[in-house]
């Protein structure tokens, strides 16, 4: 007789939605939750999970922030709380619209153009 285990790790997607403006770009954004766990598998069948944490990533800019873990639980189970500030811990700061000014002709754009879109000379 033999057993088939394994340990893995896996991730769930939350569903959940709150409108907020984000701290770290100042734009209108929603939170994308989602649990990080390991699992143990019995012949390929999860039997139970253990080192459950909980993120937001936000919409607007793809920043990172752990949850706390009672926040978490309370979504899980199906509730809806108010995500506070206070609840969030940074892990990634994700990205900022950088706005790039033409030396030659000075137009502006926050795009990642090799040359300038109006007159046609590098940035």
């Amino acid at each position: 007789m033999f057993f088939m285990i394994g340990i893995t790790e896996g991730k769930k997607d939350l569903t959940f939605s709150q409108m907020v403006i984000c701290r770290n770009c100042g734009a209108y954004g929603h939170f994308q939750m989602f649990m990080t766990f390991t699992q143990l598998l019995l012949f390929f069948i999860p039997c139970f999970r253990w080192n459950k944490h909980y993120y937001v990533q936000m919409s607007c800019c793809g920043a990172v922030y752990e949850l706390d873990p009672d926040v978490g639980k309370r979504i899980l189970s199906g509730e809806t709380p108010i995500i506070q500030d206070t609840d969030l811990t940074p892990v990634s700061g994700g990205y900022h619209a950088q706005i790039r000014t033409c030396s030659a002709c000075g137009y502006t754009t926050n795009e990642d153009f090799a040359f300038c879109p109006k007159c046609g000379k590098p940035f």
